[in-house]
């Protein structure tokens, strides 16, 4: 491979790598261009290819992330899009599934649907759950639904019917109805977008990828063709929220997939990064300009699931957001970025985000308009940042604007100081973020004892060794390039594509043709997306869905290559009980076993990373450029911390805190009783003094 690039458009800042044939990597960060997002791109990889002597005709790929799918979903601002459901199920997304995130609030709101009902229409047709006609479908109803379509100037359409992942015949047939009357609409069927059962999550993704599909697909190409005219004519991929690449075409047909997709690169990026120092148990901890992202890895390999949440309403409770059924790299990400803004409640306690001063105006101490009192503020007022040393293009930090900031927004409403207002706000984040990193622990059955952090994002630097102590973890990684960590994940991720379908059966009564054929059609469906993008060799794993009977919802199996034969019901009941026990503890006796849904994940094969040994060379020198005061929370006072540029840590260095470590896109900061030494890959490697 030639010169590739990676392009993470974030909510503050977005990011964009070069890595050249010999492996060296260049790299910057630009504000996020909110009107135009492809503006802050191109602008971006036009200045690090100077940088970098590259010549854009040179490049031969370049792989991009992007928030705005996300962004779309949360702000309402995708296209006037209508549902067309089976006649009786208008209403599936808004009575939900009677759950209540929070049990006893008698005057909970639940989140809003993302169609409104004078936007979902019916059709007469029905489906059992073996996917045999019940109802046939009512052609003519169905013309006279695309007529009001039409009239009604909807931009894109989503159909969900009942039982459809099982058989998708009538979603296609209404398919081609509607295209053969409106050619120019999007439309979204569920039987592609999202063959699972649920029909709750499953309406809700159809209707999701129908949103933003018209928005995704005019920027993708837009990109595209920008891109091209500049002289890149290098093919273009996006990465999904499974951590894997895409084609610019397959990722406009299923955009839904993007949802997650920037932060799906940090955690490949922490996962690589796990391989190379042989740490099996990693806790990944992301925070840029708009939020925190935390995963777990194990075995060099990012958790993933198959459902998630968009948007939730209520910090940390499931059931408050919007349901996405797709297969994502599984994280807990809050509102806890550089410039989530900080407030005072009306109880007097500090409360940190979700809204962000984001890249426009971006925090007071941008001095580019905004006013609000962020996370960066009071970074700036504790001395973990300071305007001779950020190194942001065209950035230059006001002390004094963040300082008014942080009166007006904090200090006035509690009677506080500047300084101690600061205090409040960087604990008050600090314990957000640990508090995430706690629950997502939990909720996955883990004990972060033994846990290595890897930190990365402009700002997780700033507060990982904080988060390192309050967590109990004796180790902390903090790489070279960690900045632009989740662009530098892009370049290191496969081609690959997760095809998931419902498809019921019973360890007693186990349909073996069923599920061979199913599996095999899994496999090509899978394998056709990544051969979309690459010819390499491939990998393919599986995995089925299973449960007890009687209940609701099922734990992953994985399942070995080759067809199953009449000794397969068998082999599946003892592995699911091994899952079993392995996530509660105990099986259950004498209960029927089922299998719900199935997965298959096709990969191209990457090398595997070199690994690094590790260094600690006790006469390597530390040339300190400097010293300012800086908030040490362990000491609760302001202590002169040593100043010092991280390209002049040698290999093997030792750092004893307290101490600012600086470099062009983050800064780490080390607290009394830590040390940082630097490995020969860049990385800094983080514990606690021996007391």
């Amino acid at each position: 491979m030639g010169a590739r690039i990676g392009a993470d458009v974030g909510g503050t800042f977005t990011d964009i790598v070069i890595e050249r044939a010999d492996g060296s990597l260049h790299s910057t960060k630009v504000l996020t261009t909110h009107d135009a997002p492809e503006q802050g791109i191109l602008d971006g990889i036009s200045q690090v290819a100077t940088e970098a002597g590259v010549d854009l005709a040179d490049v031969d790929q370049i792989i991009h992330g992007t928030t705005l799918a996300t962004n779309a979903l949360i702000e309402r601002r995708g296209a006037r899009t209508a549902l067309v459901t089976t006649a009786g199920f208008r209403d599936v997304i808004e009575t939900r599934t009677e759950g209540r995130f929070e049990q006893y609030d008698l005057d909970i709101v639940l989140p809003s649907p993302l169609i409104e009902r004078k936007d979902r229409l019916t059709v007469t047709e029905r489906l059992n759950a073996r996917g045999e006609t019940l109802v046939p479908f009512d052609e003519a109803e169905a013309r006279a639904v695309i007529a009001t379509i039409g009239d009604g100037g909807y931009e894109s359409v989503a159909v969900g019917f009942i039982h459809a992942y099982r058989n998708g015949a009538h979603e296609e047939r209404f398919r081609d109805l509607l295209l053969a009357a409106l050619p120019d609409i999007a439309v979204s069927i569920s039987s592609d977008v999202s063959p699972q059962m649920r029909e709750y999550e499953r309406f809700n993704t159809v209707c999701a990828n129908a949103y933003v599909q018209p928005l995704m697909a005019s920027y993708l190409l837009r990109l595209r063709d920008e891109l091209a005219t500049r002289g890149a004519t290098a093919p273009l991929y996006l990465i999904h929220s499974g951590g894997g690449l895409m084609s610019v075409d397959s990722a406009a047909a299923f955009p839904v997939r993007l949802v997650e997709s920037g932060p799906a690169g940090g955690a490949i990026f922490a996962a690589d990064l796990a391989h190379r120092y042989g740490r099996d148990r990693v806790l990944s901890y992301d925070m840029g300009g708009t939020t925190a992202k935390i995963s777990l890895i194990e075995d060099f390999t990012p958790q993933t699931a198959k459902t998630f949440e968009v948007d939730r309403s209520a910090r940390f409770k499931k059931g408050s957001g919007m349901p996405i059924s797709i297969p994502v790299i599984e994280m807990i990400e809050i509102g806890a970025g550089g410039g989530s803004i900080a407030s005072v409640d009306a109880l007097g306690q500090i409360r940190i985000g979700p809204h962000s001063a984001g890249s426009e105006p971006g925090p007071a101490a941008y001095d580019l308009g905004g006013t609000d009192a962020t996370v960066t503020d009071a970074n700036l007022e504790l001395g973990r940042l300071h305007p001779d040393t950020f190194g942001a293009t065209g950035i230059t930090l006001s002390p004094t604007e963040a300082a008014r900031a942080i009166d007006r927004g904090v200090g006035q409403a509690l009677g506080l100081d500047t300084h101690t207002a600061a205090i409040g706000i960087a604990e008050v984040v600090d314990e957000n973020m640990t508090n995430a990193a706690r629950v997502h622990a939990v909720e996955n059955g883990r004990d972060l004892v033994g846990y290595t952090m890897i930190a990365f994002g402009g700002g997780a630097p700033l507060h990982a060794a904080r988060l390192m102590d309050k967590l109990g973890l004796d180790e902390l990684i903090v790489p070279s390039g960690a900045g632009v960590g989740s662009a530098i994940g892009f370049l290191r991720a496969p081609f690959s594509y997760e095809a998931i379908r419902s498809f019921y059966t019973t360890t007693k009564d186990f349909d073996a043709a069923g599920a061979n054929a199913m599996l095999a059609e899994l496999a090509a469906e899978a394998t056709s997306f990544v051969r979309a993008g690459t010819d390499a060799p491939i990998t393919i794993s599986r995995q089925v869905a299973m449960r007890y009977k009687g209940q609701g919802w099922e734990i992953p199996v994985t399942i070995d290559d080759g067809e199953f034969d009449e000794f397969a019901a068998e082999a599946l009941a003892t592995a699911f009980t091994k899952a079993y026990i392995e996530f509660f503890g105990r099986a259950i006796d004498d209960l029927a076993i089922e299998a719900v849904s199935w997965a298959v994940r096709v990969s191209s094969v990457e090398d595997a990373p070199e690994p690094v040994a590790l260094s600690s060379d006790a006469d390597a020198s530390v040339a300190v450029s400097g010293s300012r005061p800086i908030y040490d929370p362990s000491e609760r006072a302001d202590t002169a911390a040593a100043v010092i540029h991280r390209d002049a840590v040698a290999v093997g260095a030792r750092v004893d805190g307290p101490a600012v470590i600086v470099e062009q896109q983050t800064t780490t900061v080390l607290a009394g009783h830590h040390v940082a030494v630097m490995q020969p890959d860049g990385s800094l490697l983080v514990t606690r003094r021996a007391s």
